[in-house]
């Protein structure tokens, strides 16, 4: 059987500058790239040397998206549980849902400024 690993996810959002820089306090990733895109847009591809999620914005992007309208959430694993909730709620954004679940993380759920929802989880 092949194996595989996810490479970015791309995601539309009112402000790329904004949404890059609270994920990359989250994560301590860095901008591998950022210019021009679709729909006289811009992109900022916001990761690491495998993997990455390119924030996509443009004129015609306006926000309120609705939940789960495809997706459902992102989630992303942190080191610390506690530092990643104090970075989300000095943003202006509300934690919410915390818990713990098999195979064992601890996380708690946001909404960004979009509504699209992120699940920070934490294996420590």
């Amino acid at each position: 059987m092949p194996t595989a690993r996810l490479e970015h996810v791309n995601i539309s959002v009112t402000d790329a500058d904004r949404t890059a820089d609270l994920v990359a306090r989250l994560t301590g990733w860095h901008r591998r790239w950022e210019g021009p895109s679709l729909d006289n847009g811009r992109s900022i591809h916001l990761g690491d040397d495998r993997a990455y999620v390119a924030i996509h914005t443009s004129p015609r992007i306006t926000g309120n998206f609705s939940k789960s309208v495809p997706m459902n959430h992102i989630g992303i694993a942190v080191d610390d549980l506690a530092a990643a909730e104090a970075i989300v709620s000095d943003a202006g954004l509300e934690p919410f849902n915390h818990g713990e679940y098999d195979p064992g993380p601890r996380s708690f759920y946001f909404y960004d400024w979009d509504g699209i929802e992120w699940e920070i989880v934490c294996y420590e």
